[in-house]
């Protein structure tokens, strides 16, 4: 009979350890993934963003209401200075039928040089024409002007100089800067409201892709083929944002109807000469009277505001490619450099 050796507890013990030690060490604190199908299971961690992005700057107030509607909120991005700071006013685009106040262009410049940034949303002009507004670009343009009034009456509060204001955008959010920078006071100070006793005037207004004009008549000779407008007016199916563009000759042919309203949401023509000084960028050369091929977003736009301007005395820097005379390579440059002067 063949006998077999038992090895010894002793010289298992010491067979098992070498092999231990043999094994590539984990660190201490490392959490091994729970097997397939395991309740305990989770999806690998994001992977970590590149050391180049930059993070998202938090409002120091978010969604602060200055009106009743859903829409008629801002925030408030506070520099930190000891002194009142300056205000960038910022007025997001979408032709005031969609965009969003998030993101404010030039807020970690204006931050960075002592500026306070104020970003707002507004009512769209499709909800002011469902609920009845007339015409509806008032809703989006009077809400602007709220909103300014509002954050005056926080200047103690928020540690801002209520005069030292300059509002910036792009399409949409630009002609509704540039119609408070040209548009007389609207402050009542008879009022019981004490924010509307506050004064809507700016200090100066930066904007890029800007429309000037409303009127129809003037934006064909500019620009033959313009379409933009007319659903400031109501020359829009508010069902469906699609239909914003689609009404041009409808809304050239009923110009007379509208005209006053034209004439008092058009921001050329608000100018006179005690108005603050504008900067207008845009990314193509002028060409008035030929085809754009972005008619709505034009230079074409400025050079006429800009004529009208000069005319009264008021500065008005118009920037494209090929521009000569540039001051301010940028918007945000120019806000720097006024508001801080």
């Amino acid at each position: 009979m063949k006998i077999c050796c038992i090895p010894s507890f002793r010289s298992l013990l010491l067979s098992s350890l070498s092999v231990f030690l043999a094994l590539p060490l984990e660190p201490v604190n490392a959490q091994q993934p729970a097997a397939s199908g395991s309740a305990e299971a989770r999806p690998p961690a994001a992977p970590a963003p590149p050391a180049s992005a930059s993070p998202r700057i938090v409002p120091t107030f978010a969604d602060v209401p200055y009106g009743d509607h859903e829409r008629q909120v801002l925030d408030f991005y506070q520099a930190k200075t000891e002194k009142p700071a300056p205000v960038l006013f910022f007025i997001h685009g979408g032709g005031w039928v969609t965009g969003d106040k998030r993101g404010p262009a030039g807020l970690s410049q204006c931050l960075a040089a002592g500026i306070s940034v104020v970003s707002i949303n507004y009512r769209y002009s499709w909800q002011a024409q469902i609920a009845g507004v007339h015409p509806p670009v008032q809703a989006p343009l009077r809400d602007a002007a709220r909103a300014l009034q509002f954050v005056r009456s926080k200047a103690g509060e928020w540690n801002i100089d209520k005069a030292r204001i300059g509002a910036s955008g792009g399409s949409a959010g630009a002609c509704s800067s540039l119609w408070l920078a040209f548009h007389d006071d609207m402050a009542d100070p008879t009022s019981g409201d004490l924010v509307a006793h506050e004064s809507t005037r700016l200090w100066c207004a930066a904007v890029s892709g800007a429309q000037t004009s409303l009127d129809p008549l003037q934006l064909k000779e500019w620009t033959p083929n313009s379409r933009y407008g007319g659903h400031a007016f109501g020359f829009m199916d508010p069902a469906t944002i699609k239909t914003r563009d689609t009404r041009f000759a409808e809304f050239l042919e009923h110009r007379a109807d509208v005209l006053p309203w034209i004439r008092e949401y058009s921001p050329i023509e608000h100018v006179s000469a005690d108005d603050p000084p504008v900067y207008l960028s845009y990314g193509e050369a002028p060409a008035l009277g030929v085809e754009q091929k972005d008619p709505t977003h034009t230079s074409n736009y400025g050079v006429k505001l800009q004529e009208k301007c000069q005319s009264l005395g008021v500065k008005c820097e118009l920037v494209y490619p090929g521009a000569a005379s540039v001051v301010h390579p940028g918007v945000t440059d120019f806000l720097i450099d006024v508001l801080k002067r």
